[in-house]
């Protein structure tokens, strides 16, 4: 993760702009950066006769399994028009980060990949520097995946991190106002559950939703997105008092309490979404992505909600302000055509309208309204930070696996047993390592 000023107080204005209007929102994953032409040397010609020079076949591997045949068939049918030399393809994974690193490891992995969890040092090994983008403006967290003054990837969208909530849930639970305490986030999730809807979608077993713990909610309570790489200073991150037991703990409490799904170990992600959108499920701790997403799955977009998450009793509302997934192109790929399609998903796709992102690409104003309702409620925006590479070997070394951990700590009857177990095996793979 990443810390940069610039990128906070642009972002804080172009929302404070938006609550002022009324409020457009933008969508999710197609920001860029500063430039124009898609892959210097490849498509700069004035008449157009340079990007004919792009050819071969581009495939591109992604997470979002459920674009397939749809607006991924669109993207193709556009892309190739534009550059009609080059066969572009789509694959789709699911478990992204665990299958995309093998995928790497192996040598063998397409042209554009997201860039899984991988110390930046090793950015160089596997992918090609994109420096040399031209993107029709500037764009945010350039310096996110780079190395050595080379920028390794860029991002697919940003977002911010709270409540998306079911209004007519609320209304009919008779809630008038939106949390501002923990304390109060818990009544609110007692009042849904007395009106017979499940106060809070989990997505537990899909365990992906829940990196929201141990990434945002932490992010919130210290008010600080260095934690992460802060876990290398100590031998016990995940203490009970810390940041992720604190964080750990307000969903072990929902648990206790029945405010999530009748049966954690089957929820189903697909099917969530339909249910925040009927009304019977009330809650999501999610990105702004997320937001037309329920929209599809047939909400009203007047009748979604979005709010900061109250995570402690302060009344201070904070926020984190991250990236999504970060394009990355395989330097043994087709390098020059690949970098054309980074280019395109960022500034012609309409790929962040569609997810619901504030875009990367900072010309470019978010469209989503809820952006605005969220905004209105004056969060502290936290920036994202770089991450730590020493923190990142020491997870692969430990083979820690946070969401996991997370699962864990919510159902044993013994959390402290869980924060000892993960504190150990980071520990060991400190010492391994030679980290001071």
């Amino acid at each position: 993760m990443k810390k940069w000023l610039p990128l906070a107080l642009t972002l804080v204005m172009m929302l404070t702009i938006l609550a002022a209007c009324g409020g457009n929102n933008n969508n999710n994953n197609a920001n860029g950066n500063s430039g124009s032409n898609a892959n210097a040397g490849a498509n700069n010609g004035e008449d157009g006769a340079g990007e004919a020079e792009l050819s071969g076949k581009v495939v591109f591997l992604t997470n979002r399994t459920d674009m397939v045949g749809k607006e991924y068939a669109d993207y193709e049918k556009r892309f190739e028009e534009k550059y009609p030399e080059v066969d572009l393809e789509f694959e789709a994974i699911q478990d992204y980060d665990k299958n995309v690193k093998i995928r790497i490891a192996s040598g063998e992995f397409p042209d554009v990949v997201f860039i899984p969890s991988l110390p930046n040092s090793d950015l160089p090994k596997y992918f090609a520097p994109l420096d040399d983008i031209e993107f029709s403006g500037d764009i945010y967290f350039k310096d996110l995946k780079a190395y050595e003054g080379n920028m390794y990837g860029v991002p697919s969208g940003a977002s911010t991190v709270g409540i998306v909530y079911n209004k007519k849930a609320f209304e009919k639970a008779g809630i008038t106002e939106t949390p501002k305490t923990l304390d109060e986030f818990y009544a609110a999730a007692e009042k849904l559950k007395a009106a017979g809807i499940v106060p809070f979608a989990s997505n537990f077993k899909d365990k992906w939703p829940l990196q929201a713990w141990y990434y945002d909610v932490p992010t919130i309570l210290t008010g600080s997105s260095t934690h992460q790489a802060d876990r290398v200073k100590v031998d016990d991150p995940y203490a009970m008092d810390g940041p992720y037991g604190q964080s750990f703990t307000i969903l072990r409490t929902m648990y206790e309490k029945g405010l999530l799904e009748k049966d954690v170990n089957s929820t189903n992600w697909e099917q969530s979404k339909k249910e925040i959108a009927q009304g019977n499920f009330g809650m999501y701790l999610l990105g702004n992505w997320v937001i037309n997403q329920i929209i599809e799955n047939g909400a009203a977009s007047e009748d979604i909600g979005f709010f900061p998450f109250p995570a402690d009793n302060s009344g201070e509302l904070k926020a984190p302000l991250n990236n999504d997934w970060v394009y990355a192109v395989n330097k043994n790929g087709n390098v020059e055509a690949s970098k054309a399609f980074v280019k395109w998903m960022v500034e012609e796709s309409g790929y962040d309208d569609f997810a619901g992102f504030i875009p990367v690409l900072k010309s470019k104003e978010p469209q989503l309204p809820q952006l605005a309702e969220f905004n209105g409620y004056n969060p502290t925006f936290v920036e994202a930070t770089p991450g730590n590479d020493d923190a990142t070997a020491t997870q692969n070394k430990a083979q820690l696996d946070q969401g996991s951990l997370v699962q864990e700590f919510v159902l044993t009857d013994d959390p402290q047993a869980v924060v000892d177990k993960y504190n150990d095996a980071w520990a060991k793979a400190k010492k391994d390592l030679g980290i001071e």
